[in-house]
């Protein structure tokens, strides 16, 4: 990763909850729905990286919290969030802030403490409270506009495992983190 300012580094240092919006961020954006042949229902897919699968799950091993915050209502989403033991799970946000603050207090952590990922206009008034607020590289220019860090990432392609390992570097505990990084 390239040399990061020490500013962006003062910030990632006090993060101890990390959350996420999903589509575009977690997933590249696309939303496959698939018509079931036997009774005419509606299936939805979603393709999630196993990169940043891997670093949520660091995260939690490593003491630091995660959420998921997303618009939709998906149970592919509530069985990643089960999978990767994401402490807080919001679907169907039409608006994101009031989970935001949700989980700031189920958390215990002030708003400084709290990172947050997104990639499009949604995102933009928790990013505006988050003591880190990240845009993923394929971003809407407005959110990128108000973020303190743009990923080298696109969404769905490892920008949350380049947040952890940024957080867990930031706090000197990368290193700590590499051999727990269980399959």
């Amino acid at each position: 990763m390239p040399e990061k300012s020490p500013t962006l580094l003062e910030r990632a240092k006090k993060i101890r909850l990390i959350l996420m919006d999903i589509d575009g961020t977690l997933t590249d954006g696309g939303v496959c729905l698939i018509s079931l042949p036997n009774n005419g229902d509606i299936a939805e897919m979603k393709v999630f990286n196993s990169q940043d699968g891997l670093a949520i799950k660091l995260a939690h091993i490593m003491g630091i919290k995660t959420g998921f915050i997303t618009g939709r209502k998906s149970p592919a989403v509530q069985q990643r969030a089960d999978e990767l033991s994401v402490a807080y799970v919001y679907l169907g946000q039409a608006t994101k802030t009031a989970a935001f603050e949700d989980c700031m207090r189920k958390a215990g952590v002030a708003a400084d403490e709290v990172a947050y990922l997104g990639d499009d206009l949604p995102d933009m008034p928790v990013s505006k409270l988050a003591g880190l607020a990240v845009a993923v590289a394929n971003a809407a220019p407005e959110l990128k506009a108000i973020c303190h860090y743009v990923t080298r990432a696109k969404g769905g392609e490892g920008a949350a495992r380049e947040v952890v390992e940024l957080i867990l570097k930031a706090q000197g505990r990368w290193e700590e983190a590499v051999p727990k990084a269980l399959a």
